[in-house]
């Protein structure tokens, strides 16, 4: 190793203090470093907190007062429904009320008490409460659920695998069953008690319920009132019914409200929360109350309510009344309704007493305008076979499908015409028709005359020619008629059931009619083609064309003779003219919306193919020919085109008859049109479908007059 020099120790003793100096001096300037960051962080800070106070202070306070008041809404009532007159048929009752709101946090055992001195303060009927209800009142208790829990054996905490059960509904399911009938043995008081409790329980946070909102008087609302520091969330308030002050057979077309027990349709849940509905809302459950809910529901009433440290409502002060909601005006004018259902009983009543009806159903007539749609009376008599009662039922016009007979032949005609098979009032031969495998098909009066008659299309319809009927069918086939021939048609191929069923379907008959009323019925087609047992015959095919095998409701045939007396036009009925807003005395105020008619489709034959058709629906009535069908509709004080139909039925083993109109008047300018279905009678003699149809029309007249 080298040794070194007395020179160079010196050197390296004299650079070795300025190396440490050197590092000394970095380690206060780390240090000033770090306490300048530091100092700034804690500036910033003060900074933030400063801004937060002074320049966001208010704004926090605010939400801090929000969570000691909150708004909370109550319903409001709905809206009426009117006739075409402005006759009152649905309004609301109103009702004093005793209400509970629940505070946040609130827990079952905390409406114990509050249940108890309701229930000492006012007279609450006791419900019939279930076992399970009287359970879940006991268990409320905290010292009882504990008793009851108790008994709980480890057998009983573990599921069938033996896994721990860990699921607290399912553990105080388990604990509900430990309950003794003894222990819910309730006295009068306890059972009053135990419905407030209930009613309370079933509401969420900030939901109100009703402790008791029939038979409220003045007297309780005071004494709640008094005593309201004492019962936290209970409050005084107003409820309402539903109330019909003119009571008519229109009745079920008005539909149905839940109660605020039931609160919204359990299958309708999440589509009504989701609107904005609470659990316990009260909505139109049935018909027009239902289609309509959007209008009649009501704007609901605010009110603002203080919470203490424990969630629990210490005051509540109204904001918003709310407000009622809008009002419906009907098409059907009650006067109106009440002098069709008086023409159609009397008749009926008649009928039945000829003895022609002993398995008759009843009656079913609508009467519509068939350029608006507008319903103008629904018209329809159960009856019951073994007593003879008449019961007025206007929704088995929409929900009661029977065999139309020949009053869909203007509807054939016009597949004809979409097919190109005829063009205009085309010559056919009508003679009966022997197809292999049946029976022989004819006209009623060949059945008398027996041979080949030449029929225009418009003699057609005046004579009802079934076998005018059948030779478009065999057209549509592309052959022509020869006796007992096999029919081209193989069985299971839907594809002229289709064409005849679309033609018909824009007409209305087999399809929606449109009609703003829920729960209408379509009719019965049948359709099982591809089912060797069920599928439809070639011979079903012809018996469809006059009106032998779909089966119809009498609003889908009023619609039919609607479309044929306005030109085409199919439109959808409507029992609602408008919607009206409400006077400051919550009567009906001004018109708000009018509805306007709902055009759907228009029927895809020409203009003059369209005139064939009505001067057939003229002839049936007016004809002078000797088999004209609807001669009886003559002399009305309107003048009436109509179509006549007789389907062949039977009830068990009894041979029936399904007697049917369709009828418009006046035929030059059609005002009304008519439906008149009269089910399984055992004859036709005197023509009740037509003196039913006639008579209405009169009753129409008188009225337009009056």
């Amino acid at each position: 190793m080298k040794k070194m020099s007395f020179l160079d120790k010196l050197k390296k003793d004299n650079e070795e203090p300025m190396t440490q100096k050197s590092k000394k001096s970095h380690i206060p300037f780390r240090l000033n470093l770090l306490f300048f960051v530091i100092f700034g962080l804690f500036v910033a800070l003060i900074v933030r907190l400063g801004y937060l106070q002074i320049a966001e202070g208010q704004q926090y306070a605010k939400k801090a007062d929000e969570n000691s008041t909150l708004k909370i809404k109550s319903s409001a009532p709905r809206g009426q429904i009117y006739d075409a007159k402005g006759n009152l048929l649905v309004g609301n009752k109103a009702n004093l009320a005793i209400t509970y709101t629940r505070g946040k946090k609130v827990q079952a055992k905390d409406l114990i008490p509050i249940a108890y001195k309701v229930s000492e303060l006012i007279n609450v009927p006791a419900d019939e409460l279930t076992e399970r209800d009287k359970k879940d009142f006991w268990l409320a208790n905290t010292e009882n659920l504990k008793a009851a829990q108790k008994r709980l054996t480890d057998a009983d905490k573990v599921d069938e695998k033996g896994n721990a059960i860990t699921d607290q509904g399912t553990l105080y399911g388990l604990t509900v069953e430990k309950v003794t009938p003894e222990e819910i043995n309730f006295d009068e008081h306890t059972m009053q008690a135990a419905t407030i409790f209930k009613r309370m329980n079933s509401v969420q946070e900030l939901n109100t319920a009703f402790i008791k909102n029939e038979g409220v008087t003045q007297e309780e609302i005071a004494v709640i009132g008094e005593h309201s520091s004492e019962i936290a969330g209970v409050s005084t308030g107003m409820d309402w019914d539903r109330e019909y002050p003119n009571d008519s057979d229109i009745r079920s077309i008005l539909g149905q409200v839940s109660s605020e027990k039931s609160g919204l349709p359990a299958e309708e849940v999440d589509e009504y929360l989701a609107k904005g509905y609470e659990l316990n809302d009260r909505v139109g459950t049935s018909y027009l109350e239902k289609q309509y809910e959007d209008v009649l529901q009501g704007h609901k009433a605010i009110s603002e309510v203080t919470l203490d440290s424990n969630g629990k409502i210490v005051t509540k002060t109204p904001l918003s009344e709310g407000k009622k909601g809008e009002n419906l005006k009907l098409t059907i004018d009650l006067e109106f309704q009440k002098k069709i259902e008086e023409v159609v009983r009397g008749q009926y009543q008649q009928l039945l007493a000829t003895g022609n009806a002993p398995y008759s159903d009843g009656a079913y007539v609508v009467v519509m305008n068939p350029k608006t749609g507008a319903v103008m009376a629904m018209v329809a008599l159960d009856r019951d076979q073994a007593t003879n009662e008449l019961t007025s039922n206007p929704l088995a016009t929409i929900n009661k499908a029977f065999e139309p007979g020949s009053v869909v032949k203007g509807a054939t005609i016009s597949a004809g015409y979409e097919q190109g098979v005829i063009s205009g009032n085309d010559v056919l031969i009508d003679e009966p028709l022997q197809i292999y495998g049946s029976k022989q098909k004819s006209s009623v009066f060949n059945k008398i005359l027996g041979n080949q008659i030449q029929l225009s299309a418009e003699q057609a319809l005046e004579y009802s020619s079934n076998a005018y009927m059948m030779q478009l069918v065999l057209k549509m086939m592309k052959t022509e008629y020869q006796y007992n021939m096999k029919l081209p048609y193989q069985t299971g191929d839907p594809t002229l059931f289709e064409v005849l069923r679309k033609t018909f379907g824009e007409y209305g008959m087999g399809v929606s009619t449109g009609i703003d009323l829920p729960g209408e019925s379509k009719g019965l087609s049948n359709k099982a083609f591809d089912d060797p047992d069920l599928a439809p015959m070639p011979g079903h095919l012809l018996d469809l064309s006059f009106g032998q095998y779909d089966t119809y409701t009498a609003m889908q045939l009023a619609q039919y003779a609607s479309t044929v007396a306005n030109g085409g036009t199919r439109v959808a009925p409507r029992l609602v003219e408008g919607i009206y807003d409400n006077k400051s005395d919550g009567t009906l105020g001004e018109l708000k919306e009018e509805l306007k008619p709902k055009d759907l489709n228009k029927v895809d034959i020409t203009p003059a193919q369209m005139n064939i058709i009505q001067q057939g629906f003229y002839d049936v009535v007016h004809g002078t020919g000797v088999f004209t069908t609807g001669r009886y509709m003559q002399g009305a004080k309107l003048e009436i085109a109509a179509k006549t139909g007789t389907a062949e039925t039977n009830v068990g083993e009894h041979i029936t008859v399904n007697s049917n109109v369709v009828a418009y008047a006046p035929y030059d300018n059609p005002e009304i049109a008519v439906s008149v279905v009269l089910p399984h009678l055992t004859s036709e003699q005197g023509y009740p479908n037509q003196l039913m149809a006639k008579a209405i029309v009169d009753a129409y007249a008188d009225y337009k007059q009056k």
